[in-house]
């Protein structure tokens, strides 16, 4: 099979890029600066030109507080860029693979949340990703496989474990939030799965996300443990740390649609920490 990734100078896309050439595939990779989805025409020229059995979209603008500042440019990207892409894979007959959000949620359940369940953004960023996930179905409305993941962390860039790795070596105390609620995703373990969904038949709408789930505090503690660090922690609500974004205050998911299962967080957390990354 040969793949496009998008946005594939990022942490997940790194990662994607390395398991779909360990699993054998002819792999054409397209960071932001070689491709911008945002423009029609240089997605169409890119994907007619690269000819892939498959297309997957991890381009994407993740700063969940810039969306807040900057709407319009994470509707440019998360959403009618997505639908760019979607459209240039289907001229060329290629099966698009689009990494979406927990964001798309309001996140007021307290159990998981699965594909039927209505959607209903409570930031920017949430509303861009679902704006994506809209269009990628609507411009590939028979070659899509749209993937909701959340809290994704790894290896390859900026992501939260590094953060607290980080502050645990500079203070003595840290707060983390104790009231939301989601599934930590090693992108090490997701991309591997978006590998084998993009040479299986499309699949419409899948939830795949860790097994497990705990709080941002919860997750804090246990990076904070496997670094040695002696740092005090200590949890704290999320009216007591404002942000821009509203987040979801639970977004664990679940898939009723047989998607695939991912090793529990804790295994995730456990290979980052390995890779020696959080050292840094």
């Amino acid at each position: 099979m040969r793949v496009l990734i998008t946005g594939a100078a990022g942490m997940l896309g790194r990662d994607l890029a390395a398991a779909a050439a360990g699993a054998g595939h002819d792999v054409v990779a397209r960071s932001r600066a070689e491709l911008d989805i945002g423009d029609l025409a240089a997605a169409r020229a890119a994907i007619r030109d690269a000819s892939p059995d498959a297309v997957v979209n991890c381009a994407a603008y993740t700063n969940v507080d810039g969306a807040e500042r900057e709407p319009g440019l994470a509707h440019a990207i998360n959403g009618a860029g997505a639908g760019h892409v979607a459209a240039a894979a289907a001229e060329v007959g290629a099966h698009v693979v689009h990494v979406s959000s927990d964001y798309v949620f309001d996140g007021g359940k307290r159990e998981p949340y699965l594909e039927s369940d209505p959607t209903g953004p409570r930031s920017q960023y949430g509303s861009s990703k679902l704006a994506g996930e809209q269009a990628v179905a609507e411009n590939a409305p028979d070659a899509h496989t749209i993937v909701r993941s959340s809290w994704l962390f790894g290896v390859h860039g900026h992501c939260f474990p590094a953060t607290i790795a980080r502050l645990a070596r500079e203070r003595d105390t840290l707060s983390v939030v104790d009231d939301q609620v989601g599934c930590p995703t090693f992108t090490g373990h997701l991309a591997p799965a978006l590998v084998a969904l993009a040479a299986a038949p499309p699949a419409g709408l899948l939830h795949v996300a860790a097994a497990g789930e705990c709080s941002w505090f919860e997750f804090a503690r246990e990076i904070v443990t496997a670094t040695g660090a002696e740092t005090e922690i200590s949890p704290c609500t999320t009216a007591e740390f404002p942000r821009p974004a509203t987040r979801p205050a639970y977004s664990v998911m679940r898939s009723e649609r047989g998607a695939p299962e991912l090793p529990d967080w804790h295994e995730g957390l456990a290979e980052y920490m390995s890779a020696g990354v959080a050292a840094r």
